[in-house]
């Protein structure tokens, strides 16, 4: 059977009252707290990662408007994005939890799982939005928006300046806060055999000797605290301390002694890096003097001379940057060469930035 013009009118007006109803209990439920929970935890995140694609202003895709609370109710192609009460049945949650083939924000990238958790809590709410009206074209500045993500950025832990304190922010305050939060009570001191071996793997990477444990456990019934800093002292001056922690180093840096790939070909003098490493951290070298060395280590004006080897220790340092991936016989020169660098860049950004710049190779993002 088909329907006439004006059956069909019957269906539309039923969602539009719908509509009407969800706009106007969303508006009846809004409350100081829950004005304060959407500007504090929602509002940022559809400013910084959907309206630049969900806007009444300028781009709309799949019909969706995210700029104010009826654009939200209403939805796009596939429905509401919000249906208050109910974050299941939200659109927007699968697209924040990447379900089916709804990914947001656009670069697919998931938010971290404490916002997504906001939003589910602020849709069980009912969606507390005080946005009535569209906003004027004018209040749609992308530059504005990309100050706010640029300062929301900014923040992210590797960005931060190392404070000069440290005695108000020793470990033990760090794991006892999180302790105390978790509900968790702490474990009582191991007992003196068991410490020494402890020490000895965490800053050596082997056990201890028999005797050893014998003269730790002794000295730790005399005084345990002396004990365990002298102990940690004899293993900090032992040459496998930097045996061990020169693994770090090396993973970081993907350290290897042949290229792999078509013939697995050698990279010669690999193991001076390797052995560079070890001295510099026996040696006590700095971490700033470190990160120099690696990015230019041959072209420093005060360079470190070994007085044994004669070696230029800080040109020891650009070893790292000949560790790439190649083969004997590359199809295209170029792109060979393109792909070194790539890796390169990679590889030292994320060892020393926490993060890739590697996305530069094809994309002038504003970050890279």
């Amino acid at each position: 059977m088909r329907l006439s013009p004006a059956d069909r009118l019957v269906p539309l007006t039923l969602f539009s009252a719908l509509i009407s109803l969800h706009a106007t209990a969303a508006r009846a439920s809004l409350s100081p707290e829950g004005i304060e929970f959407f500007e504090t935890h929602i509002r940022p995140v559809l400013a910084n990662e959907c309206i630049e694609c969900h806007s009444s202003h300028g781009k709309a895709k799949s019909g969706l408007v995210l700029d104010y609370r009826d654009g939200l109710l209403e939805g796009g192609d596939i429905g509401p994005a919000v249906v208050p009460g109910k974050p299941d049945e939200s659109v927007i949650m699968e697209a924040l939890r990447h379900e089916y083939d709804l990914t947001m924000p656009k670069a697919g990238v998931k938010l971290d799982p404490a916002i997504i958790a906001r939003f589910e809590e602020w849709i069980t709410m009912g969606a507390p939005d005080p946005r009535d009206e569209p906003p004027s074209p004018d209040a749609f500045d992308p530059d504005a928006l990309w100050s706010e993500a640029f300062d929301r950025r900014r923040q992210w832990w590797s960005f931060q300046p190392i404070k000069a304190d440290l005695k108000s922010q020793s470990i033990d305050a760090f794991l006892n806060e999180a302790i105390a939060k978790s509900g968790l009570e702490t474990s009582p001191p191991t007992d003196p055999a068991r410490l020494v071996r402890r020490l000895h793997f965490i800053l050596t990477g082997l056990p201890p000797k028999p005797d050893e444990v014998a003269t730790f456990i002794a000295a730790a019934r005399e005084n345990r605290e002396t004990a365990v800093a002298d102990r940690v002292d004899e293993l900090l001056d032992s040459k496998a301390f930097g045996e061990r922690w020169a693994r770090h180093w090396m993973d970081w840096f993907r350290y290897a002694e042949s290229h792999g790939s078509e013939g697995d070909p050698r990279i010669q003098g690999a193991h001076h890096y390797r052995d560079y490493l070890i001295r510099s951290l026996n040696q006590d070298i700095p971490y700033d003097r470190l990160l120099r060395e690696h990015i230019a280590g041959d072209l420093l004006t005060d360079p470190r001379i070994d007085p044994e080897t004669g070696f230029n220790e800080s040109a020891l340092g650009t070893i790292q940057w000949r560790m790439v991936f190649h083969g004997f016989a590359p199809v295209d020169a170029l792109d060979e060469r393109v792909k070194f660098t790539d890796d390169q860049i990679n590889v030292f950004t994320k060892a020393f930035q926490s993060l890739t710049v590697s996305c530069a190779r094809c994309h002038n993002h504003k970050f890279d």
